[in-house]
């Protein structure tokens, strides 16, 4: 197969998977998780979002959780903001690279956004100039790629002009969001040519897959075929949309890095250590680790070795 030498995991489990827990996560948890996640060799770990408390009250520690990280050196530690406020926060508690998250979707704009797709670029854009001028990277994220629950199939042409949208505004990189998990591998390859055909590298696209259809893992290899080198993973599976009921967990990080051990492709994590820290999370919470390599490893020996 043509796959890439190496791939690069974004780890969102410190975001996109507490976001979603019914209760709130004491902050000392948090700090540990991305400590240990980044000591697991990840390159980049989503430390938490700078949306409005109200919103997300999961992670309303924001400030506390990255005074109080031990950043990695080497390490990136995005975080998502929503509008120049949350950008001014970020700033403030010392982000290095900030993410924004706009919708394919008119729908999913307004249920997650509470502002239609232009009002959201509209916002979008000084943020991501005044993160720029302070010497800040930004991310563009892209919800309902692949499908929404209000508008069903999305047309590939809309996808591929919102998320160029984003790149315009600066973003420099573009994560393709399967928040739903709706996605095939031959619809995955189709969306990527489809920004090719635009005039997009490949190089400037990231893939972020759900697995509620089971589809994450073949999704992922489709993806990468089509020279795709950037893959968002939560360790444990942890996850979902607050916002999209029928958006399930996220892809493991110790299923993608399983698979692509196996296919001999150059991730420089250590499974065993994601594991570990997943494992060890969901024990502190009093649930059961979603991602089915994180339970076997854990059940092998009644611990992850």
């Amino acid at each position: 197969m043509d796959l890439p030498e190496r791939v690069t995991i974004v780890e969102v489990g410190p975001r996109d998977g507490l976001q979603n827990e019914q209760g709130i996560v004491p902050v000392e948890l948090k700090v540990e998780f991305i400590e240990a996640l980044a000591g697991a060799g990840l390159g980049a770990v989503e430390a938490t979002s700078f949306v409005n408390p109200k919103w997300v009250p999961q992670l309303a520690d924001a400030e506390e959780v990255l005074h109080r990280l031990k950043r990695k050196p080497g390490v990136r530690y995005p975080v998502l903001v929503p509008n120049e406020r949350g950008l001014e926060r970020a700033l403030a508690a010392g982000a290095d690279e900030v993410a924004i998250f706009a919708s394919a979707t008119e729908a999913f704009s307004q249920r997650n956004l509470n502002r239609s797709r232009d009002e959201a670029a509209a916002i979008f854009g000084p943020v991501v100039r005044r993160a720029l001028d302070a010497g800040v990277r930004a991310r563009g994220y892209l919800s309902m790629v692949l499908g929404d629950p209000w508008e069903g199939e999305v047309p590939t042409a809309e996808v591929v002009r919102e998320g160029t949208r984003l790149l315009d505004l600066g973003c420099f990189e573009l994560s393709l969001g399967d928040t739903i998990g709706a996605g095939t591998p031959g619809r995955v390859q189709d969306l990527i040519e489809a920004f090719g055909r635009a005039g997009i590298e490949r190089e400037r696209l990231a893939v972020h897959f759900h697995d509620t259809y089971g589809q994450g893992l073949a999704n992922v290899l489709a993806a990468l075929q089509s020279g795709v080198s950037v893959v968002d993973a939560s360790a444990g599976g942890l996850g979902g949309c607050p916002f999209a009921h029928s958006a399930t967990g996220n892809l493991a990080t110790e299923d993608l890095v399983y698979m692509l051990d196996g296919l001999r492709v150059t991730t420089g994590v250590d499974i065993a250590a994601v594991a570990r820290a997943s494992t060890g999370l969901c024990a502190a919470l009093g649930i059961q680790v979603p991602g089915r390599v994180a339970r076997a490893l854990q059940n092998r020996n009644g611990e992850v070795e």
